[in-house]
């Protein structure tokens, strides 16, 4: 299932992903740092949504509360209350 999640308070402004059987998949960004949120997307690719969770939610970014790989914390367990 496709999924998509207006970030907040990141450089990212959106976040697209795929859960299928549980699993993360096709992570991307629209905006902030290119580099490093296509790495993010590399490391969680086919990785159980739980265990995303667990390893990067509550991850600050410089003084903000929050994170671009806080936000795909907040954006997988809003997917996964609609799973």
């Amino acid at each position: 299932m496709q999924f998509e999640y207006k970030t907040k308070g990141t450089c990212s402004q959106k976040i697209f992903f795929d859960v299928e059987d549980g699993k993360v998949h096709n992570v991307s960004f629209l905006s902030g740092c290119n580099g490093n949120l296509q790495g993010i997307g590399k490391l969680v690719e086919g990785m159980d949504i739980d265990e995303v969770i667990s390893r990067i939610e509550g991850i600050q970014c410089g003084g903000k509360p929050t994170s671009c790989p806080d936000q795909l914390a907040t954006a997988l367990k809003q997917a996964k209350a609609k799973l």
